[in-house]
Protein backbone atom coordinates (compact mmCIF):
# COMPACT_ATOMS: atom_id res chain seq x y z
CA UNK A 1 0.00 0.00 0.00
CA UNK A 2 1.03 3.34 -0.85
CA UNK A 3 1.68 5.69 2.30
CA UNK A 4 0.31 9.09 2.56
CA UNK A 5 3.05 11.72 0.95
CA UNK A 6 2.95 15.48 0.20
CA UNK A 7 5.89 17.24 -1.72
CA UNK A 8 5.11 21.33 -1.44
CA UNK A 9 7.39 24.02 -2.67
CA UNK A 10 8.10 26.97 0.26
CA UNK A 11 10.12 30.09 -0.38
CA UNK A 12 12.30 30.13 2.41
CA UNK A 13 15.25 28.42 3.80
CA UNK A 14 16.46 24.86 5.26
CA UNK A 15 17.33 26.23 8.62
CA UNK A 16 14.11 28.52 8.91
CA UNK A 17 11.58 25.30 8.10
CA UNK A 18 13.83 22.94 9.99
CA UNK A 19 12.88 25.63 12.68
CA UNK A 20 9.43 25.06 12.36
CA UNK A 21 9.63 21.78 12.17
CA UNK A 22 11.22 21.39 15.71
CA UNK A 23 10.62 24.90 17.82
CA UNK A 24 7.56 26.44 16.36
CA UNK A 25 4.79 23.38 15.95
CA UNK A 26 1.96 25.86 17.81
CA UNK A 27 2.48 28.48 15.21
CA UNK A 28 1.30 26.36 12.57
CA UNK A 29 -0.35 23.44 13.73
CA UNK A 30 -2.63 23.62 17.02
CA UNK A 31 -1.23 25.94 19.37
CA UNK A 32 -2.37 22.89 22.17
CA UNK A 33 0.58 21.46 22.43
CA UNK A 34 2.63 20.12 25.26
CA UNK A 35 6.27 19.06 25.61
CA UNK A 36 9.25 19.03 22.90
CA UNK A 37 10.07 18.71 19.44
CA UNK A 38 13.37 19.37 19.52
CA UNK A 39 15.92 16.55 19.85
CA UNK A 40 15.85 12.79 19.53
CA UNK A 41 13.85 10.81 22.45
CA UNK A 42 11.92 14.24 23.00
CA UNK A 43 7.99 13.79 23.48
CA UNK A 44 5.63 16.08 22.32
CA UNK A 45 1.29 15.99 22.67
CA UNK A 46 -0.63 18.11 19.90
CA UNK A 47 -4.88 18.28 20.77
CA UNK A 48 -7.50 19.31 18.35
CA UNK A 49 -9.82 19.85 21.15
CA UNK A 50 -10.91 17.47 23.72
CA UNK A 51 -11.10 14.14 21.32
CA UNK A 52 -8.59 14.33 19.71
CA UNK A 53 -4.85 14.10 20.17
CA UNK A 54 -1.91 12.87 18.96
CA UNK A 55 1.40 11.77 21.08
CA UNK A 56 5.07 12.21 19.65
CA UNK A 57 8.77 10.69 20.17
CA UNK A 58 11.46 12.36 17.69
CA UNK A 59 13.34 10.05 16.45
CA UNK A 60 15.46 11.63 14.42
CA UNK A 61 16.43 14.97 13.91
CA UNK A 62 18.85 15.93 11.44
CA UNK A 63 19.41 20.08 10.76
CA UNK A 64 18.02 21.33 7.84
CA UNK A 65 17.56 18.06 6.22
CA UNK A 66 15.22 15.39 8.01
CA UNK A 67 12.85 15.06 11.30
CA UNK A 68 11.45 11.90 11.64
CA UNK A 69 8.52 11.41 14.70
CA UNK A 70 6.99 8.34 15.97
CA UNK A 71 3.59 8.11 16.78
CA UNK A 72 3.00 6.21 20.47
CA UNK A 73 -0.53 7.42 21.37
CA UNK A 74 -3.36 8.84 19.45
CA UNK A 75 -6.85 9.48 19.60
CA UNK A 76 -9.12 10.67 16.99
CA UNK A 77 -12.85 10.84 18.59
CA UNK A 78 -14.76 11.11 15.59
CA UNK A 79 -18.18 9.46 15.76
CA UNK A 80 -17.83 8.11 12.18
CA UNK A 81 -14.35 6.60 13.03
CA UNK A 82 -14.61 2.64 14.42
CA UNK A 83 -11.02 2.52 14.87
CA UNK A 84 -10.06 5.69 16.74
CA UNK A 85 -6.65 5.31 17.53
CA UNK A 86 -5.02 4.09 14.05
CA UNK A 87 -2.18 6.55 14.05
CA UNK A 88 -0.22 4.19 16.63
CA UNK A 89 2.17 2.95 15.30
CA UNK A 90 2.94 5.01 12.72
CA UNK A 91 5.92 7.38 11.10
CA UNK A 92 5.68 10.66 10.09
CA UNK A 93 9.15 11.63 8.14
CA UNK A 94 9.41 14.85 7.27
CA UNK A 95 12.28 15.88 4.42
CA UNK A 96 14.00 19.18 3.71
CA UNK A 97 15.77 19.76 0.32
CA UNK A 98 17.19 22.91 -1.45
CA UNK A 99 16.10 24.02 -4.69
CA UNK A 100 16.68 26.65 -6.78
CA UNK A 101 13.23 28.55 -5.41
CA UNK A 102 13.77 27.76 -1.74
CA UNK A 103 12.91 24.34 -0.52
CA UNK A 104 10.79 21.03 -1.13
CA UNK A 105 8.89 19.77 1.82
CA UNK A 106 8.34 16.10 1.66
CA UNK A 107 6.18 14.82 4.05
CA UNK A 108 5.41 10.95 3.80
CA UNK A 109 3.04 9.40 6.96
CA UNK A 110 4.27 5.87 6.72
CA UNK A 111 1.21 4.00 8.05
CA UNK A 112 -1.78 5.92 6.36
CA UNK A 113 -2.64 4.67 3.20
CA UNK A 114 -6.11 4.30 1.79
CA UNK A 115 -6.87 1.25 3.63
CA UNK A 116 -6.85 2.95 6.77
CA UNK A 117 -10.44 4.06 7.84
CA UNK A 118 -9.53 7.88 8.34
CA UNK A 119 -7.62 8.16 5.62
CA UNK A 120 -9.88 10.77 3.38
CA UNK A 121 -10.11 12.66 7.50
CA UNK A 122 -6.34 12.36 7.69
CA UNK A 123 -5.13 12.59 4.39
CA UNK A 124 -7.49 16.28 3.92
CA UNK A 125 -6.01 17.28 7.65
CA UNK A 126 -2.26 16.98 6.36
CA UNK A 127 -3.35 19.43 3.21
CA UNK A 128 -4.79 21.80 5.56
CA UNK A 129 -2.11 22.02 8.24
CA UNK A 130 1.03 21.44 5.48
CA UNK A 131 -0.95 24.63 4.36
CA UNK A 132 -0.58 26.04 7.32
CA UNK A 133 2.64 25.46 7.44
CA UNK A 134 3.77 26.86 4.26
CA UNK A 135 1.30 30.12 4.71
CA UNK A 136 4.17 30.47 8.11
CA UNK A 137 7.08 29.95 6.17
CA UNK A 138 6.34 32.52 3.82
CA UNK A 139 4.36 35.09 5.75
CA UNK A 140 5.34 34.77 9.44
CA UNK A 141 1.93 33.60 10.28
CA UNK A 142 0.23 30.32 9.75
CA UNK A 143 -3.64 29.25 10.27
CA UNK A 144 -2.89 26.31 12.95
CA UNK A 145 -5.95 24.70 15.31
CA UNK A 146 -6.76 27.21 18.24
CA UNK A 147 -8.84 25.30 20.29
Amino acid sequence: MENYTNTTEVITTPEKAYEALTRKIPLWWSEMFNGSSREPDDVFTIKFGDNIHKTFRVKEAVPESRIVWYVVDSLIGLPELKNQTEWIGTTIVWEIEKNENGILLKLTHRGLHPDVECYHICSNGWVQFINSLKLFLETGTGSPFTG
